[in-house]
């Protein structure tokens, strides 16, 4: 049983890669952000799923430590995002 979790472990890993690969390459900031979503849930798949296949309780609140960093890190990129840019202000004329 450890055997077959390690090797979904493996795969979700591999594939999480290969999407955070294909993501990364955009020049988009919210592509970006969505690969640290993918980074955050394929990471807490990878790290439970190897939790589960040593006996290791410890791998879960490590999972769940990185999914909540991502939530975070989307929560203060969706506030950034909403945010008014700063437009320049001509310095005052002189009178």
């Amino acid at each position: 049983m450890a055997e077959s979790l390690t090797a979904t472990a493996l795969l979700v890993l591999l594939a999480s890669a290969a999407g955070l690969v294909a993501v990364l390459r955009s020049r988009i900031a919210i592509e970006k952000m969505m690969a640290v979503q993918l980074l955050g849930t394929g990471g807490a798949a990878t790290l439970l799923l190897l939790g589960s296949a040593s006996a290791e309780p410890a791998l879960a609140d490590v999972a769940l430590l990185l999914v909540l960093l991502s939530a975070f890190s989307c929560a203060a990129f969706t506030l950034g995002e909403n945010e008014p840019s700063e437009v320049p202000t001509e310095p005052d004329e002189p009178s």
